[in-house]
């Protein structure tokens, strides 16, 4: 059996070029890139070649991207970072985010609240995007930072981060966004933007995992979370991943050679809705009058449990979700559906679908026909149980 990757918010399989690029460095370039000698050098070369690259794709300085080891750890090092910065300062001890952010923000404001920090989520309507008026409304004289993410990791809708950096720009707070499912999806200008921190993931982007970046706006003052060197400009110590920075550098290359592929993927998204809402009765697109990513849609189900359809699937060859990967086994509905006000049921019923540079459209037939087959199958099983 063939099996079919529709899964790619989860992660992406290293490109052909990105893979070449990592193993030439694994042989060649060994160095530690803080060493003065030679093969130092040489590695401390190929390291901000690949900084160089990733600041192109999102219009950056090259001196404003600081390699970490994945996009959780940039959006902890925004999050802890900035916090902590601006309370011994300011007394400013105020954190926005939204009820729908990845669990990597939200854990983190969890953990700020342990700290005696005050954190403000904004909900979000059905259509799974914030009202500015919310924000507007929770800034306080002591809010240290605001905390949106680009896209969304479920839906694919994106939120109105040029209006909310406007508004935090206003109040003197700066803004941190959460771009690891925006990257290689949207045309990302952090300076259009108006972010002063945005985090990226590598192995959504087609390269390896274990890097990210966090993008830091220049000026803006920070402290690091960890300790014991001068690694990236004292922001993040520790040895670099030359191998796995190099390939997020040429996957950054890759990224903006295919942008033009990215309207196709958004016709074979149409395609799958289409087939889906045409074929299978009781089901819905969520967040559908939304801005999305070209590659995401999360459809709901009725009368199936999505753990049961994922299963149902992957028998007939075909890789999906439920939602996010770092989720994945969790008992309780996704909260952002339900933060959508999806009820639980609904919730539970729905399954993200996310397409790739390979997907095509046969691929794309052949899974609307599976998906048929398997919720019919399912709905039958559940009539007689």
């Amino acid at each position: 059996m063939r099996h079919v990757y529709f899964d790619h918010n989860a992660t992406t399989p290293v490109a052909p070029q990105v893979l070449e690029a990592v193993v030439s460095c694994l042989g060649q370039t060994y160095g530690n890139a803080s060493s003065i000698h030679y093969f130092g050098q040489a590695a401390k070369q190929r390291l901000e070649a690949a900084r160089r690259q990733l600041a192109a794709l999102i219009h950056a300085n090259a001196t404003e991207v600081v390699f970490t080891a994945g996009g959780t750890e940039s959006d902890n090092m925004a999050l802890l970072g900035m916090a902590r910065t601006a309370r011994p300062v300011s007394g400013r001890r105020h954190v926005i985010t939204t009820a729908i952010e990845h669990p990597a923000v939200l854990a983190a404001c969890a953990q700020l609240e342990r700290e005696g920090v005050a954190v403000t989520r904004l909900p979000v309507g059905a259509a799974g995007v914030i009202d500015p008026g919310d924000l507007r409304t929770a800034l306080r004289p002591e809010t240290a930072l605001v905390s949106v993410m680009h896209a969304n990791n479920e839906t694919g809708v994106i939120q109105p981060v040029e209006e909310i950096a406007r508004i935090t720009r206003e109040a003197g707070v700066p803004f941190h966004a959460d771009g690891v499912q925006a990257l290689g999806k949207l045309p990302v200008d952090v300076k259009a933007l108006g972010v002063d921190f945005y985090s990226m993931s590598a192995h959504k982007l087609y390269a390896p995992k274990g890097v990210g970046a966090l993008y830091i706006r220049k000026g803006v003052r920070f402290s690091p979370l960890l300790f014991g060197g001068h690694h990236e400009r004292d922001r993040r110590p520790g040895t670099e991943n030359v191998p796995g920075i190099v390939g997020f550098g040429a996957a950054a290359e890759l990224a903006s050679q295919s942008a033009d592929d990215l309207p196709q993927m958004a016709s074979f998204r149409q395609k799958l809705e289409q087939a889906v809402l045409d074929r299978i009765p009781g089901t819905g697109v969520n967040g559908a009058g939304s801005p999305r990513v070209p590659n995401t849609t999360n459809i709901y189900f009725n009368g199936i449990d999505g753990e049961a359809l994922v299963i149902a699937l992957d028998l007939r060859g075909f890789a999906v979700s439920t939602g996010s990967a770092c989720s994945s086994g969790a008992v309780t509905p996704s909260h952002v559906l339900t933060a959508m006000g999806l009820p639980p049921e609904r919730a539970r019923a729905s399954i993200r679908f996310s397409l790739g540079l390979s997907n095509t459209a046969e691929q794309v037939d052949a899974l609307a026909e599976a998906l048929e087959e398997s919720v019919a199958h399912l709905r039958r099983i559940s009539v007689h149980a």
